[in-house]
């Protein structure tokens, strides 16, 4: 089996793949005071209570955007399923061909999904994801990473909402009955909510238009993007695996690099 691991500034998710078939997806919160032993005992227990064995693990793959956790959670991953894992980085085969001004700026989570949307639905293909930050990235026909914008996540937003705005309550992010909202709170959750279905509407309008594709097809993910997929019409496809399933597509293209 498979362990694939997607490092991201607010959560790490894992997910342990039996070939193509996901067989358990988990998250734990991100925090870089871990050790080692925490990370790979934490792992192994999550894994456990789903009913899945550590011992079953014969190979890994990381992709992070979070430097500070690396050490302690490949060391982690090591110690505890005893297989050296790949980290998803600048020589790794992934298929996608970085066509921007820097391609070392393209963080690893936006790399494997353009790799897991490419690989699911072809080119051109526009990817949101849904997390910390909302991205927008698009391949193309050739399965080249040609453009992206990041803006900021729902979670980000409503952070500086309350940190920053004295009365302001912390509110649970939740689409309301109405845009027009009649208190603070609902006020609050339609700004938010709605104004990132606003968001996405007119930000993938504007980079089909300007990239003059044909036939895109636009695919969302992460953690609010079910909520979003359901009102923002121009969303084709949901899937809230697409990460982890694009992290197991770069395993593979690299293990088949390798004659592995």
């Amino acid at each position: 089996m498979l362990l694939a691991v997607d490092v991201g500034n607010t959560n790490i998710t894992l997910g342990v793949f039996d070939k193509e078939k996901l067989l358990g997806r988990f998250r734990l919160t991100t925090r870089t005071t871990r050790t080692s032993d925490e990370y790979g005992i934490s792992i192994r227990d999550v894994m456990a209570m789903n009913g899945l064995s550590h011992e079953g693990i014969t190979d890994a793959v990381i992709a992070s955007v979070v430097p500070a956790v690396m050490h302690s959670l490949t060391s982690g991953i090591i110690k505890y399923f005893h297989v050296n894992p790949l980290i998803v980085e600048a020589g790794v085969r992934t298929g996608i061909r970085i066509a921007t001004e820097n391609p070392k700026q393209i963080g690893a989570d936006r790399i494997v999904d353009a790799a897991g949307a490419y690989g699911l639905y072809g080119g051109p293909v526009l990817v949101l994801d849904y997390g910390t930050a909302t991205t927008y990235d698009l391949v193309d026909k050739s399965g080249a990473f040609v453009a992206g914008v990041t803006a900021p996540g729902i979670r980000m937003s409503a952070k500086a909402l309350w940190q920053d705005a004295a009365k302001l309550p912390e509110v649970e992010i939740v689409k309301p009955p109405s845009i027009l909202a009649k208190e603070t709170v609902t006020s609050m959750q339609a700004g938010l909510v709605y104004g990132q279905i606003g968001q996405t509407e007119y930000v993938v309008r504007r980079m089909i238009e300007e990239s003059g594709y044909k036939d895109v097809k636009v695919v969302a993910t992460g953690g609010l993007g079910k909520m979003i997929s359901e009102e923002a019409q121009c969303i084709d496809v949901y899937n809230p695996d697409l990460t982890l399933i694009g992290i197991r597509m770069v395993f593979e293209k690299q293990d088949k690099k390798n004659g592995r």
